[in-house]
């Protein structure tokens, strides 16, 4: 059971890491958090994503990702409520004075279950990421090894893992920049305004993508 070679390991490992630093979506809204709302925003943030993550794992196992991935009006449909929520964000963003928008000013006392849900559909709702662990987690199936799901859960759970080694020091450094801003209401404005634009042009990306 779960018996594999080095090079297998080698392999994934490396993908892994390299996954967890090509920036998109979930990057950019857990640094987005962090950096105009301190360390509990990031946080929150972070375990959103990852939950959402978790679910598209469970998803490739159960096969639903592979319903996704054979239907082109599921894809249509989930990419462009996709595209919709992360625009909605980013215009939530662009008209906030600082404080008030899409993400608290610091120091305020944050909506930690919002940011949470918001990191979850941010996750949930990018068909793409569906369609690479469908296509990613499969080769690494090793016949033999145990049953594909259990195969697909454990690797697919790995990707979390390996996130939980670079995506929290991120969290702590942008907590630290944050904190060296806290007071500045324009600082905070340009980085809701930078956020802001950052999404509207994620969500124009992935409704303008295709399989």
């Amino acid at each position: 059971m779960f018996d594999y070679s080095f090079a297998h390991w080698l392999a994934f490992l490396s993908a892994a890491v390299l996954l967890n630093l090509s920036p998109g979506p979930d990057i950019a809204f857990i640094l987005g958090h962090t950096m105009r709302s301190g360390k509990r925003a990031g946080f929150s943030a972070l375990f959103g994503v990852w939950s959402g993550a978790c679910l598209h794992v469970l998803m490739a196992a159960l096969g639903l990702s592979a319903m996704l991935a054979a239907s082109a009006v599921a894809f249509s449909t989930v990419k462009w409520i996709g595209a919709a929520y992360l625009v909605w964000l980013g215009i939530q963003a662009l008209r906030s004075g600082g404080g008030d928008g899409l993400i608290k000013a610091a120091g305020e006392k944050l909506p930690v279950a919002r940011i949470y849900r918001q990191g979850i559909l941010v996750s949930l709702l990018n068909p793409k990421v569906a369609i690479f662990f469908l296509a990613f987690l499969p080769q690494f199936v090793v016949e033999g090894a145990g049953p594909a799901w259990a195969q697909l859960m454990l690797h697919g759970g790995l990707i979390i893992v390996v996130a939980a080694f670079i995506e929290p020091p991120l969290v702590l450094l942008g907590g630290r920049l944050a904190d060296a801003v806290r007071h500045n209401q324009k600082v905070g404005l340009w980085l809701d305004r930078g956020l802001g634009a950052l999404f509207v042009a994620l969500g124009v990306r992935l409704a303008l993508s295709s399989r």
